[in-house]
């Protein structure tokens, strides 16, 4: 099991129930991780506070895109400037060009879903 301490940041999170973000950071929460969320709406999931804007806490462990490839062009400066260890891209976010220039500054990569890493106890 990962520490507690370990800090993930859902970006494409949303308040829908129905949304994998959604149930990403509900299960995160369950297994003890600390969660930090953005979406394009502000709300609550279960108390972590969904922002609009970029946030910077500190020693970011994992970044967890539920975003397109499209989506994600305005983040990828803000995520490479968080310097997580990795970034995970769930299934709709694969982006080959980013993952490569993720890789080129020492940030691992995973094309993964956060659900099944967390259910099989690798995330």
């Amino acid at each position: 099991m990962i520490p507690s301490t370990r800090k993930v940041l859902v970006l494409g999170a949303s308040t829908n129930p129905e949304r994998y973000s959604n149930k990403a950071i509900h299960l995160l929460l369950d297994c003890g991780f600390e969660v930090f969320a953005i979406g394009n709406k502000t709300g609550q999931v279960r108390g972590v506070e969904i922002s609009k804007e970029k946030i910077y806490p500190t020693s970011m462990d994992t970044v967890t895109l539920y975003l397109s490839a499209k989506n994600q062009t305005e983040w990828m400066d803000y995520i490479m400037s968080l310097k997580p260890i990795r970034v995970v891209f769930n299934p709709g976010a694969e982006n080959p060009a980013f993952e490569k220039l993720l890789r080129e500054h020492q940030i691992q990569t995973e094309e993964a879903c956060t659900l099944v890493m967390l259910r099989l106890g690798v995330f």
